[in-house]
């Protein structure tokens, strides 16, 4: 189980699931200037109960992905959406996840810019 929060504690979440793959480093105009490193998974291993008075939501370009963010620091460390093939599915910013050593995270550029 993977512990995660945003940057004051307001939002914190688990992850039911191992970090093996690699994850995607989107160039769109949204995640580039985030520094999203996204991890998808099925929604069921996102474990989060934030009130909601805690969490704001971003979507843009053809609302696919809810992008959660907290309303007091404003850091995003996970979306919602679904997948190709209609499948509840999570997006984890694994630079929100404790204990991560990023220079060891395996990373696949994506051209989110293209669609």
């Amino acid at each position: 189980m993977l512990k995660g929060s945003c940057h004051c504690g307001d939002i914190t979440f688990e992850v039911d699931a191992e970090l093996t793959v690699p994850v995607l480093e989107c160039n769109c105009s949204h995640c580039s200037r985030k520094g999203y490193l996204l991890w998808f998974l099925p929604r069921d291993k996102l474990k989060c109960d934030v009130p909601e008075h805690h969490i704001g939501t971003y979507t843009f370009n053809k609302h696919v992905i809810q992008h959660h963010f907290c309303l007091r620091c404003g850091c995003a460390p996970f979306g919602e959406g679904k997948d190709p093939k209609g499948n509840a599915t999570a997006a984890i910013n694994v630079r929100c996840l404790e204990g991560i050593d990023l220079t060891t995270v395996e990373r696949k550029p994506f051209n989110g810019r293209a669609l």
